[in-house]
């Protein structure tokens, strides 16, 4: 699973937010290209600048990593 973020805040560029669906839920996607595609249409100037190195980054898609030991550990 895949999620978008977006830095928002220029004075601190180590403040990234997880975009959100109307309903508050995070907006995740099953492969890395759905969400760049959703990406470039939210935000089209952002992501064309960023290729053109014409500011910071600003957007990025991350991976969502599955907790595989089931901590915290579940009450039997």
């Amino acid at each position: 699973m895949f999620k978008m973020q977006v830095q928002d805040d220029d004075s601190d560029p180590n403040v990234w937010h997880d975009v959100k669906r109307p309903d508050g839920s995070v907006m995740t996607f099953s492969t890395h290209g759905e969400a760049r595609i959703r990406m470039e249409e939210m935000y089209p100037v952002l992501v064309k600048m960023e290729r053109f190195a014409a500011g910071p980054k600003r957007t990025r898609v991350i991976s969502i990593l599955e907790d595989e030991d089931d901590w915290p550990l579940k009450p039997k």
